[in-house]
């Protein structure tokens, strides 16, 4: 989830040989044998035939706990955390991951203890993640926050870092390439407003190119840093052999999907969904805007919501994008599992038991009904 105020950020395009790839071709090679777990057919997810779709909850604080020295979690052990959440007819988890703290990386003002970097980190996490799955949950983990080196990776910035998101990723695929009912959502939420010479389009097209091959990013934050693009953490995973799906986000947070079909990276797999985040503060919520700018994407591959809220403690927002997601078959998620005040989590719960917020009551509703 995002801050409401945001960032100011200038980039500027990678090279032309890299910005040049061509259009994407979102089908899957006809070569490659079935998977017999979670994969992508066409516009739908599928697991052993069946048409799947994410429906769940994030847990937050493995992104935060292990950078500011508290610990790796926050929340209860795993088994007692999927039994809750099962318990609302989820089948989805989305846990956000610190790149420094799988990494082990250190920068100046982090206060991150050895203790919760490194392999300890990896090892909880990966214990995690396989408990989760053990309990029957798909889960989707996410490169959360990341930061160039010399960087504290304590806060969001616009885009992953060429320094280290490649090595990152590189490194999940590896740890659960050989379970498919883990899904890897390549970075939470890009921002980037692009000053370039030339008409509002051509910004837009500059910043779709960024996204997708890397570009020098400027924040004010810290200092310039070039960014790793999609394309090279699509080719870091793919790398390993993981046939995994990916989840590839769009601009504004991942609010605008608008040049994602003709932007998004190459995977020789075809195993690609796009990530979608909606929050009350999104600016769409109606059926026809969420159509008229969702509805395209939605039809070319599958369309995951990793992140819905609202910060009012309602759930009128969420019910409407429930339903309309429901229509056309996308995946969403609730933000978040975690038993925060719902005006500023926005929290689903008031206890680990499942005690659900106001907020959190129309996730619930909605979930028990499908």
């Amino acid at each position: 989830m995002r801050a409401v105020a945001s960032v100011v950020v200038v980039a500027a395009c990678a090279a032309a040989s890299a910005s040049s790839a061509p259009r994407v071709d979102l089908t899957a090679d006809a070569s490659l044998p079935p998977s017999v777990g979670l994969h992508v057919e066409r516009n739908r997810l599928v697991d052993r035939g069946a048409s799947v779709r994410l429906l769940g909850v994030n847990h937050s604080g493995t992104e935060y706990a292990c950078v500011k020295g508290t610990g790796i979690f926050d929340g209860p052990p795993a088994v007692d955390l999927a039994r809750a959440i099962l318990a609302w007819h989820a089948n989805a988890v989305r846990i956000p991951l610190n790149e420094h703290c799988w990494l082990g990386l250190h920068s100046a003002g982090e206060n991150l203890d050895h203790r919760f970097a490194g392999p300890s980190y990896r090892d909880a996490v990966t214990g995690l993640v396989r408990e989760l799955r053990a309990q029957g949950l798909y889960v989707v983990v996410d490169l959360h926050w990341a930061a160039p080196e010399g960087v504290p990776a304590d806060h969001q910035l616009p885009m992953p870092d060429a320094d280290h998101a490649s090595d990152f990723w590189h490194s999940i695929a590896t740890t659960f390439s050989g379970d498919v009912g883990v899904v890897f959502d390549l970075f939470n939420e890009p921002f980037l407003d692009v000053a370039a010479e030339g008409t509002a389009q051509t910004q837009s097209v500059d910043a779709w190119r960024c996204l997708r091959d890397g570009c020098l990013v400027s924040t004010l934050d810290a200092p310039p840093y070039r960014s790793a693009g999609m394309q090279s953490l699509v080719d870091a995973v793919r790398s390993t052999g993981a046939r995994n799906v990916v989840l590839v986000p769009g601009l504004a947070y991942s609010s605008d999907l608008s040049g994602w079909i003709d932007h998004a990276p190459h995977d020789p797999l075809g195993q690609m969904a796009a990530s979608l985040h909606l929050y009350n503060f999104s600016g769409c919520s109606a059926d026809d805007c969420l159509s008229q700018r969702y509805g395209a994407v939605a039809a070319a591959v599958p369309l995951v919501a990793g992140e819905i809220g609202e910060n009012d403690c309602g759930h009128a927002f969420i019910d409407a994008t429930m339903t309309w997601a429901d229509t056309h078959r996308a995946s969403y998620l609730g933000w978040a599992w975690n038993t925060w005040d719902c005006h500023h989590g926005p929290a689903l719960i008031e206890s680990y038991d499942g005690k659900p917020t106001p907020y959190g009551e129309g996730l619930l509703r909605h979930l028990s009904r499908r």
